[in-house]
């Protein structure tokens, strides 16, 4: 029987690597923690509507808002749909005027003149406006979004008006800039504003310029460029930049439909780098045609998951179309509002402008020790399922040396990117392949096998999955440490691999196990490794029903990756929503389902299957399941905008609760055993 040795040398790297690894921890979750401040904020135009829907007055709404929690407003620029509902300025058709003319429903002199003199065009736009300030900023951005050549000012007895040369329809939707009546309507009823302009097509520095002029003597809490364009692209981006850090204001971005990353805006990622990380907040709004959908407690539960596991700090709510059963719209709507705040609240959220995260980078000494204890982590597995490097000493040391110099090197002068991904990747993978080797290791030098004692197959099994779950969790320190900073937790560097975290440490560990177990129990010689028992497995003749059941395995492989991530679009049962929204609500951060289902029940089984001495194969088959428990665990830190203590509190509860799972397993599995048993005897 092969016996494999643990290289000192390599684990007393490890451990180097792992106490800084600590210290970064350390710092990210208390950067974590000064960061916990939520802007509250709804459309202005969102309670406008509302309050004409209710037939309250908007005073009375907006002060009904802000007792419910609402700390900031958005405010949108202006368009001649919003103006000509106002009545603050009117855009009309050319065509519609003349129409009414020789209708003889013009009944304007003045008007009346201008057509009969030929001076209204029936394709051309005229703008009247009823209030000086408005009409004011309507002009001058009407003029920078369409040139001077497309505008005519006309003298209507006193009053000036504007023809355009414009397509109605769209000109009615155009963006007109950001109005200030409205932002400063919003400041008087004690929100802030979240401002939200648009960009320019061919935006020049005195576009940007133009538009934070509105901005000043406003209270703004953050601008959340709206389009597919930041302000200023692509040409007066640096403006855009120098404005912001002048005032000192957060950027809003947006997060993308598959909550990963951001909302892709020409230009965002240059000013966030520009202003410094410091000065940007994540924004998460529910989707509109979802929400309808979601019943009050759902949502005010998503909000609740959403800033703590997503780390949003910008909550821009919609108010809800239809009211709830029993209720009125506007009981809905402040409700929503009041529960949003005191679910937010009780998690020990305060509320205010959106917090944002310090810039924060480790120390560049600390990250360089992790890697040599990356590097020796490699070295370690490949010399736990190479026999000959496992028995070179001198061997292991140089390749040790070499992937430390090659991973520290470049981290060490303040670079290293691609090889921190690496290094985290590494981390993820080799870590919980690791901690499942050495308990098999463990029991292969253990003489005590047989039929033992239910109680202490129990206590056996939960002191291995802890033990088993520790070790694994040094991948989760290590992972953590290589990729912390505030670019990764906000998400503008993203970890690349997690679907490769699933499947790898699955062929880790089956290589490890084929090299030290004969699966064929007994039909291969004592020196019979990974390579020999792999070409015995390919040689086997394949029946039927091994197709059918190797058909079953890769349907349950394809829905395990598929279902990890973002993206995948595989559906989740109604059942099992309700399962998590319960998990949610009885632990501090619900624990994965493939952990405390599958994963370390199958390791609780695994201990069962070595002490009563079950065919090796399903010791096989179950050891491998268990890997999918453990690499899950530390896969959950991969995620780097979930607080490093919330992903902790996640794989501890997931251990503790899988424990729990896989007991009643072991207990079920015994009874039947037992069972069977007396039918044989009975039998008989």
């Amino acid at each position: 029987m092969k016996f494999f040795r643990y290289n000192p040398w390599l684990i007393l790297f490890i451990a180097v690597g792992l106490v800084a690894s600590l210290v970064i921890c350390w710092e990210r979750h208390q950067v974590e923690m000064a960061n916990r401040q939520v802007d509250l904020a709804i459309d202005y135009e969102g309670l406008i509507e509302l309050s004409q829907r209710e037939g309250i007055p908007l005073p009375e709404m907006l002060a009904k808002a802000k007792e419910s929690g609402i700390t900031s407003l958005a405010v949108y620029e202006t368009t001649f749909k919003k103006l000509n509902e106002n009545g603050k300025a009117h855009a009309a058709a050319g065509s519609e005027i003349l129409a009414a003319y020789h209708s003889g429903t013009l009944s304007d002199s003045l008007w009346r003149e201008l057509c009969e003199a030929g001076v209204i065009r029936g394709d051309e736009v005229y703008v009247t406006g009823h209030d000086p300030q408005t009409f004011r900023e309507v002009k001058e951005d009407l003029v920078r979004r369409l040139g001077d050549g497309r505008i005519k000012p006309l003298a209507v007895g006193a009053e000036e008006v504007l023809a355009v040369k414009a397509h109605y329809e769209s000109f009615l939707k155009m963006n007109l800039g950001m109005p200030t009546d409205e932002m400063q309507a919003v400041n008087r009823a004690g929100f802030k504003v979240v401002a939200r302009p648009s960009n320019y097509l061919g935006c020049t520095e005195d576009d940007v310029k133009a538009v934070f002029r509105r901005l000043e003597g406003i209270d703004v809490s953050e601008v959340v460029f709206s389009g597919p364009e930041c302000l200023g692209a692509a040409k007066a981006l640096q403006t855009t930049i120098d404005e912001l850090k002048a005032r000192n204001l957060t950027l809003g971005l947006i997060e993308g439909v598959t909550q990963l990353q951001f909302y892709p805006q020409t230009g965002m990622t240059e000013i966030a780098k520009g202003i410094g990380y410091d000065h940007v907040a994540r924004v998460y709004s529910v989707p509109r045609d979802e929400q309808p959908k979601l019943k009050l407690e759902t949502i005010v539960e998503r909000w609740a998951n959403t800033d703590q596991e997503r780390n949003i700090r910008l909550n821009l709510l919609r108010i809800y179309d239809k009211p709830s059963p029993n209720m009125t719209l506007l009981e809905t709507n402040l409700k929503y509002f009041t529960d949003t705040r005191d679910i937010l609240t009780a998690k020990g959220y305060t509320f205010g402008h959106s917090g944002t995260y310090a810039a924060y980078y480790p120390p560049t000494y600390l990250r360089a020790l992790v890697m040599p204890g990356v590097a020796a982590a490699i070295a370690l597995y490949l010399s736990l399922v190479i026999p000959k490097l496992n028995v070179s000493f001198k061997g292991q040391m140089l390749l040790w040396f070499i992937l430390a110099a090659a991973m520290t090197i470049p981290v060490a002068m303040g670079a290293g990117s691609k090889v921190r991904l690496m290094a985290s990747l590494a981390s993820a993978n080799l870590f919980p392949s690791i901690a499942v080797i050495w308990q098999l290791d463990r029991i292969r030098r253990r003489k005590n096998r047989g039929d033992a004692a239910l109680p202490r197959l129990l206590l056996t099994g939960v002191i291995a999955l802890f033990c088993t779950g520790a070790l694994s969790m040094i991948g989760a320190a290590y992972l953590s440490a290589s990729l912390a900073d505030v670019e990764y937790f906000l998400e503008f560097n993203i970890f690349r691999g997690i679907k490769l975290t699933f499947i790898l440490p699955l062929v880790l560990v089956a290589i490890a196990f084929l090299q030290r177990f004969d699966i064929f129990d007994g039909k291969m010689d004592d020196t019979a490794g990974f390579a020999s028992q792999f070409k015995r497995i390919l040689d086997m003749p394949v029946k039927i029903k091994t197709l059918l059941g190797l058909g079953v395995m890769a349907i349950a492989a394809v829905i395990f990756i598929a279902r990890s991530g973002h993206t995948s679009g595989m559906p989740v049962s109604g059942l099992e929503l309700k399962f998590r929204a319960l998990l949610e609500e009885t632990f501090y951060a619900r624990p994965r389902s493939k952990e405390l289902l599958i994963g370390h029940p199958a390791f609780m089984l695994a201990a069962m299957a070595w002490r009563r001495k079950w065919p090796t194969l399903v010791l096989f088959v179950l050891t491998i399941v268990a890997v999918i428990g453990q690499g899950s665990m530390v896969e959950t830190f991969a995620h780097m905008r979930t607080p490093v203590y919330m992903s902790f509190m996640r794989g501890i509860g997931g251990l503790a609760l899988g424990a729990m799972v896989g007991a009643v397993a072991m207990v079920l599995v015994d009874g039947w055993n037992m069972l069977w048993q007396k039918v044989k005897v009975t039998s008989k």
